[in-house]
């Protein structure tokens, strides 16, 4: 089984891609899959989103995100949702896009104010494009998640995410086994 990280920050290497690398890691694990990630920054597509197309670096992130089995899609909570990078990305599937695979949303966030976002704004998008979502999002508080990178060793992101990842086990464990059949 593929799993992809999608990381609508507009600034590469963030806390988001780590939160992002860590969640999957959690939800493979929950789900028996092998815990490799591969990690698809949408900082470096930028200036090419909306370019007439798509370019072929857009064009082979898209196939990329269409054909992960696990697809962990994070953002920063930017206006009390996702960022407009995140959105012009995603807007560029068809509909149906997203069939087949399943997601799990991710926000960060600086206040708790937020923490509903998740499955207000995010969840319904990735339904819309065709996703399944068997499990809670995940509303991480940014002070959880170290910065540095995704090398740098996070236990009380790993402690906040244990708990999300039992209840999520069932769900994930189901909609893998379904996914293989």
């Amino acid at each position: 089984m593929t799993t992809t990280v999608l990381v609508g920050n507009p600034r590469p290497h963030s806390r988001t891609a780590t939160a992002g690398l860590a969640v999957a890691r959690h939800a493979a694990r929950a789900a028996g899959l092998p815990e490799r990630a591969d990690l698809l920054e949408l900082a470096g597509l930028q200036p090419l989103l909306l370019t007439p197309g798509p370019p072929l670096d857009v064009a082979a992130a898209l196939e990329q995100v269409r054909a992960a089995e696990l697809l962990v899609v994070a953002s920063p909570t930017y206006k009390a949702t996702y960022t407009g990078l995140l959105k012009v990305f995603l807007d560029l599937l068809p509909p149906g896009g997203l069939a087949g695979v399943t997601a799990v949303p991710v926000l960060v966030m600086a206040s708790p104010a937020h923490t509903l976002a998740v499955e207000v704004h995010l969840r319904p998008l990735l339904l819309e494009l065709g996703a399944t979502v068997p499990a809670a999002g995940v509303a991480l508080l940014q002070d959880t998640v170290p910065a540095g990178g995704p090398d740098v060793p996070a236990p009380l992101l790993d402690e906040v995410l244990a708990p999300w990842a039992g209840a999520a086990a069932p769900a994930l464990r189901a909609t893998a086994r379904a996914t293989a059949s």
